[in-house]
C-alpha cells in the first residue's frame, strides 16, 4: 500500500456510528453448531430481541489451528471428550456459501450481518460479499500483520482486546493506524466462558478510549446481563453477547450464551439506560415542572403578625406551595412593617408591607 492510500480516510461509516446509541451485536458465532438451517433460527432470533446486528464466524480451521493445539479449560468442560481443538472447531464449520446465503438472509430480516473472519482468506471473502465492518476477535491482538491486512479494506473495526495488555493493544492499534485510516472501536473483554465478573475491570473502557482516543466497548462473556448494562452506563458504544437458542445445546459456548428472551431484556435495559443518561445538562425534566409549586416552599407568616409589626427572622416561616416569594429572599423581608394583620400561614406578599 502507497504512503496515500495509507492516509486516504474511509468512507465507510461505522455501523455504531450510524446509529448514534449504543450498538448490540448479537454473537451467534458457532453456536449453529455447523448447521445452517440453526444459523438462519438464530438470525430470527437476534432479530426478535431487537439487536443490531448477528455476527457469525468465518473460518477454515486447519488454517488457523494447529492438530497439536490443545482446547481451552472452558472448552473441556463444555464439550467433553478428548478431541483435539481442531477437531471441535472443524465441526463447527459452515461452507463460505453459507456466509453469502445468511448475509441475504439477514438483511431481509432487517439486520445487519456480521463475521469474524480466522484468516486472510476468510476476510477477503467477507470483504467480497460485502460486510459493512469487520469484527476481530481478542486472539488477532497480537497478530499484527491479520490486523493490517484487514484494515487495508477501508471497512470499519471492531476489536475485542481480551487476554492483552495496555502495550498490546496499542502495538494493535498502530498496526490498524499505519495501514489505514478507517474508524475503529476496542471492546473491552475477558476471555473465559463464562468469566467472572470480579474480573470485568468495566473501567479499562476508559482507560482506553483516553488513551488511543477511540469508540470504546464490551464483549461480554459473564452470566446474566447486568455487566452489559452497567457496561453501557460506562459509556460503552458497542455491546456484544452471546446468543443461543437453547443453553443446554451441545458445543462450546451455548452454556455461556443469552437465550432469546433474555437477549430481548439486555436490549430494553440497554435502551432505558441509554434515554436515562441524557445530554449532562442540569435542569428540572419535563415531567418536574408541575410538581415545582406544589414541592418548593414560599415565605409565610409563622405567626399571628397585627398591623404595624417590623418583621423579624422569628415571624417568617418557610412553607409549601412554592407559589409566592421564595425562601431566598428571607433578608429582602427582614425589617419591613406590616400594612394591615397577617394570619399565621397566610404566604407573604410584598405589597403586605411597607
Amino acid at each position: 500500500m502507497s504512503k496515500a492510500e495509507v492516509g486516504k480516510t474511509s468512507t465507510a461509516r461505522a455501523p455504531w456510528s450510524v446509529s448514534g446509541r449504543c450498538y448490540v451485536i448479537a454473537e451467534a458465532g458457532v453456536n449453529h453448531n455447523g448447521e445452517l438451517p440453526l444459523a438462519m433460527k438464530l438470525v430470527d432470533a437476534a432479530v426478535a430481541a431487537n439487536a443490531d446486528a448477528v455476527k457469525f464466524q468465518t473460518f477454515r480451521a486447519e488454517r488457523f489451528i494447529s492438530p497439536v493445539a490443545d482446547r481451552a479449560e472452558y472448552q473441556i468442560a463444555s464439550t467433553g471428550g478428548h478431541e483435539s481443538q481442531l477437531e471441535m472447531v472443524k465441526k463447527l464449520e459452515l461452507p463460505l456459501e453459507a456466509f453469502r446465503k445468511l448475509k441475504i438472509y439477514s438483511e431481509e430480516c432487517g439486520i445487519t450481518f456480521l463475521s469474524t473472519p480466522f484468516e486472510q482468506e476468510s476476510a477477503d471473502f467477507l470483504d467480497e460479499i460485502g460486510v459493512p465492518a469487520f469484527k476481530l476477535s481478542s486472539g488477532e491482538v497480537t497478530n499484527l500483520d491479520f490486523l493490517r491486512h484487514v484494515a487495508r479494506k477501508q471497512k470499519p473495526i471492531i476489536l475485542s482486546t481480551g487476554m492483552a495488555d495496555l502495550e498490546e493493544v496499542r502495538e494493535a492499534v498502530n498496526a490498524i493506524r499505519e495501514s489505514s485510516a478507517v474508524e475503529f472501536v476496542l471492546l473491552h473483554c475477558v476471555t473465559n466462558y463464562p468469566s467472572q465478573p470480579a474480573s470485568a475491570n468495566l473501567r479499562a473502557m476508559e482507560t482506553m478510549h483516553k488513551e488511543f482516543g477511540c469508540a470504546v466497548g464490551f464483549s461480554d462473556h459473564t452470566l446474566g446481563v447486568e455487566l452489559a448494562l452497567a457496561a453501557c452506563a460506562l459509556g460503552a458504544r458497542v455491546i456484544e453477547k452471546h446468543l443461543t437458542l437453547d443453553c443446554k445445546m451441545p458445543g462450546p459456548d451455548h452454556s455461556a450464551s443469552l437465550e432469546m428472551h433474555e437477549f430481548a431484556s439486555m436490549v430494553e435495559g440497554i435502551r432505558q439506560i441509554e434515554s436515562a443518561l441524557g445530554d449532562g445538562v442540569k435542569r428540572p425534566a419535563a415531567e418536574e415542572l408541575p410538581v415545582i409549586k406544589v414541592a418548593r416552599r414560599s415565605l409565610a407568616a409563622a405567626q399571628d403578625l397585627s398591623a404595624g409589626t417590623v418583621l423579624t427572622v422569628a415571624h417568617i416561616a418557610a412553607m409549601r406551595p412554592g407559589t409566592g416569594i421564595a425562601p431566598k429572599l428571607r433578608q429582602s423581608l427582614i425589617g419591613r412593617k406590616v400594612r394591615q394583620p397577617i394570619r399565621a400561614g397566610t404566604l407573604l406578599a410584598f405589597e403586605m408591607f411597607e
